[in-house]
């Protein structure tokens, strides 16, 4: 169970994985609300996919219908990976007997007193802490894979918007939204790096986005950028898996297409301000996490904060780490 952040999402798909490749016979299923559950579908290692709408626990006829549909299934085993008190009433109401969750820091709200298996975590990245859960199980040190694939559809997508968008062969994907407001890089300094990847590099940039404010910031991005970057169109998640699957580059902030990216092997650099990057950062070593501030305290606070964490985050900082990757991946200078 983790229902509803893109990015919590795909720090679950670790997870899924691993109980395909240890468990081959098992029917596994997700329960999931929202927009990301256009990641899930269809996914080779998912039997099923129970899909809620935001705002499901609020509603009596949408939390029987659920409690219906997860007993039919007839679960033995419940994970819960948010370890929230939605998520763990979703567990709850699946009837499996045993319902496995976080102990601890991990164990948020009323989720200690519904789950009955409890773990406390010691690794440090989020996706690790996950996959720490399956040692109830039996499983120990698995594989980390996402295992998400292009179909035909948003691959002929992708297509067409890459021949109508004209870049050079390799590009890179800029993506200036954040969930949070306190994780959000000044769009002007994108424009920056995107001068720099032109001028320094031969890269052309693609900004994407989704919204109308996020298409604002893109749109000022492409205008300070001196011809080097362009608006990429509106897109699904899975069309953005497949665009950024094409990019030789991701440049962004704690957010779940920074996640994607990384799931789908794209290099990364991340700025990360009130979120600590060494548990929250792209999973793997080819990405780069800069975090000049490590803010304290409650969500809550370090949601309201203000950008100055952000803030300490300079262009040069991030032009630097673009090509430290650039350079591993023999990419030349033009100057």
């Amino acid at each position: 169970m983790r229902l509803s952040a893109i990015g919590d999402v795909l720090h679950g798909l670790p997870v899924l994985n691993a109980l395909r490749d240890a468990l081959p016979k098992s029917f596994l299923a997700w329960v999931v609300e929202g927009r990301a559950a256009q990641l899930l579908r269809g996914h080779q290692s998912l039997d099923e996919l129970i899909e809620l709408p935001r705002g499901w626990l609020k509603s009596p006829r949408a939390i029987l219908e659920l409690r219906h549909k997860l007993r039919t299934l007839r679960f033995d085993v419940a994970i819960d990976l948010q370890s929230l008190s939605k998520s763990a009433i979703a567990a709850r109401l699946s009837g499996a007997p045993r319902r496995i969750g976080f102990d601890g820091v991990d164990g948020r709200e009323i989720s200690p007193w519904l789950n009955n298996e409890r773990a406390a975590a010691t690794q440090t990245h989020v996706i690790d802490r996950n996959l720490e859960l399956l040692g109830r199980l039996g499983i120990s040190n698995p594989a980390v894979r996402f295992a998400l694939t292009d179909t035909t559809a948003t691959t002929a997508a992708v297509d067409t918007m890459l021949q109508s968008l004209r870049p050079r062969e390799h590009f890179a994907i800029i993506n200036p939204g954040a969930g949070w407001n306190s994780k959000l890089w000044p769009a002007p300094r994108y424009g920056a790096v995107t001068r720099h990847l032109g001028q320094a590099r031969g890269l052309k940039s693609l900004v994407v986005w989704a919204g109308d404010q996020e298409r604002a910031w893109a749109e000022e991005i492409v205008a300070g950028s001196g011809g080097f970057a362009s608006l990429a169109p509106s897109t699904t998640l899975p069309e953005l898996a497949a665009l950024v699957r094409r990019a030789v580059l991701f440049v962004g902030s704690d957010t779940g297409p920074l996640h994607l990216a990384a799931a789908v092997g794209t290099p990364c650099v991340a700025m990360f301000g009130p979120s600590p990057g060494e548990r929250n950062g792209p999973y793997g070593a080819m990405h780069i996490t800069l975090q000049k501030v490590r803010l304290t305290g409650s969500s809550k606070e370090r949601r309201t904060a203000n950008g100055d964490a952000m803030a300490a985050i300079s262009i040069d900082d991030v032009c630097a780490a673009c090509d430290r990757i650039l350079d591993r991946l023999a990419l030349g200078r033009t100057g």
